[in-house]
């Protein structure tokens, strides 16, 4: 194999695997429902699907394990991000299957998601599972993958990547490209 060729295949590798994977769930799908047992501030809650999405759009974000830098980095920028996704009537939640007994103090932390997002604990990653956003080389841990599901209960946006940099932007899209709910038309 000459220098040119294996050139090509590592540039060829190198591109692989900095593109971000693509989430099986697509647009227009239908996410499955779940509970979890969720901690928001430190305070521990029963987060419900079908009852967030009662109130607008849901961004559910799967990240690997809470105190961890990716996953710091990532509770840090949709902390920042928080009144964004308010302002677009939209709710989040970050899932982990990861070091579930760390979500109350990671939660909390102000340089993590300093109380302005629930995170819940996913043992076993069953809602990973669902939501085909398991880890592939550590299958008892979310990937780091992110849906918008919209109020209808389907999947309007999905963006997975092990690079937390781009989830919040992508995710904001996705919220923006949700339409409102159609007001009742007056008899």
């Amino acid at each position: 194999m000459n220098v040119l060729h294996r050139a090509t295949l590592a540039a060829i590798a190198t591109l692989a695997l900095a593109s971000p994977a693509v989430a099986a769930l697509k647009a227009g799908d239908k996410a499955p429902d779940f509970k979890a047992q969720a901690y928001l501030a430190g305070k521990p809650f029963t987060f419900e699907l079908a009852k967030a999405l009662k109130k607008g759009p849901v961004v559910v974000y799967f990240f690997p394990a809470a105190h961890t830098p990716g996953c710091n980095l990532e509770a840090h920028l949709f902390s920042e991000a928080s009144d964004k996704f308010k302002a677009a009537g939209a709710t989040v939640i970050g899932l982990s299957a990861g070091n579930t007994d760390q979500l109350s103090d990671f939660s909390k932390e102000t340089e993590h998601c300093g109380g302005k997002f629930a995170v819940g604990a996913d043992p076993g990653a069953q809602i990973a599972k669902q939501y085909d956003a398991v880890l592939e080389k550590k299958p008892e841990w979310s990937n780091r993958t992110s849906y918008v599901v919209a109020p209808d209960g389907t999947i309007a946006a999905a963006y997975s990547d092990l690079n937390p940099n781009q989830h919040v932007q992508a995710m904001l899209d996705g919220v923006k490209s949700v339409k409102p709910a159609k007001a009742a038309k007056a008899k």
